[in-house]
């Protein structure tokens, strides 16, 4: 699926994953749609955000049972590159109209920002859809000076609304060793107000969880201990150690 086209390089793809698409339709048909959001390599350079993206393709297209179950209850819809022109430009963090699009999600301009007023056209839609549940939106991206894989997540008045947002990051903390729930942060910094993750959070209901996912570019720390581990191609895949079922429970 072609979500919009760009003024050079390939255009942006959408993978749309479910059980409906891959084997037989297990969704109730006129059921609530319950929608995991992805997006993955807005800044070109930042490339284990690729890595991971496709750790969880290649985990939710597999036969393992988890898998299959989270495809017969959820509905994932994944956009692996946000930033397609930048990356086959070889940018390091804009696009070819030399924007950093994780900075235009309030009033993306179809022509300067094409990807960003896809994408979010798309979940704009979607919240808009009464039969159609936004559980989650992530958004992948790479860290070039922390180690370990970590969360940013919102800020709310409403405490348990926030209690609730930390649940997602604990889960991984516990499932994966590279992940570091102390690294994790929540804020609403004035300057990442443009952010997906900033922009959903305030767009979205209570019942929406907006993160950014970031991995590093180098290492991560055994936990208890002072042991780097390099990642590696295959070790960036930072969802291979992630039991699903148990991170998803807070759907």
């Amino acid at each position: 699926m072609v979500l919009c086209v760009l003024h050079r390089g390939p255009n942006l793809r959408l993978f749309c994953l479910s059980f409906f698409f891959f084997f037989a339709v297990n969704l109730r048909s006129g059921a609530e749609q319950k929608v995991v959001f992805i997006t993955a390599r807005v800044h070109p350079g930042e490339t284990p955000s690729s890595f991971v993206c496709q750790g969880i393709i290649d985990f939710l297209v597999s036969q393992h049972p988890i898998a299959k179950v989270l495809r017969d209850h959820l509905v994932f819809k994944i956009a692996p590159m946000l930033n397609p022109d930048g990356v086959y430009l070889g940018n390091y963090r804009c696009s070819l109209m030399g924007f950093d699009l994780n900075r235009h999600w309030v009033d993306p301009s179809p022509w300067a920002h094409p990807t960003l007023h896809g994408v979010k056209q798309l979940i704009v839609q979607m919240y808009n859809n009464p039969k159609i549940s936004l559980e989650f939106y992530i958004d992948i991206h790479a860290h070039s000076t922390m180690m370990n894989g970590f969360m940013y997540g919102n800020i709310f008045e409403e405490e348990e609304r926030f209690q609730r947002q930390a649940i997602f990051p604990k889960l991984l903390c516990q499932n994966a060793e590279d992940f570091s729930f102390s690294s994790t942060s929540f804020n609403r910094d004035a300057v990442k107000a443009g952010t997906g993750r900033r922009f959903l959070g305030g767009l979205l209901d209570h019942t929406s969880y907006c993160y950014t996912l970031e991995v590093s570019f180098y290492s991560y720390m055994l936990g208890g201990t002072t042991s780097t581990v390099p990642y590696t191609e295959e070790a960036c895949i930072l969802y291979k150690s992630i039991h699903p079922s148990e991170c998803f429970e807070c759907t």
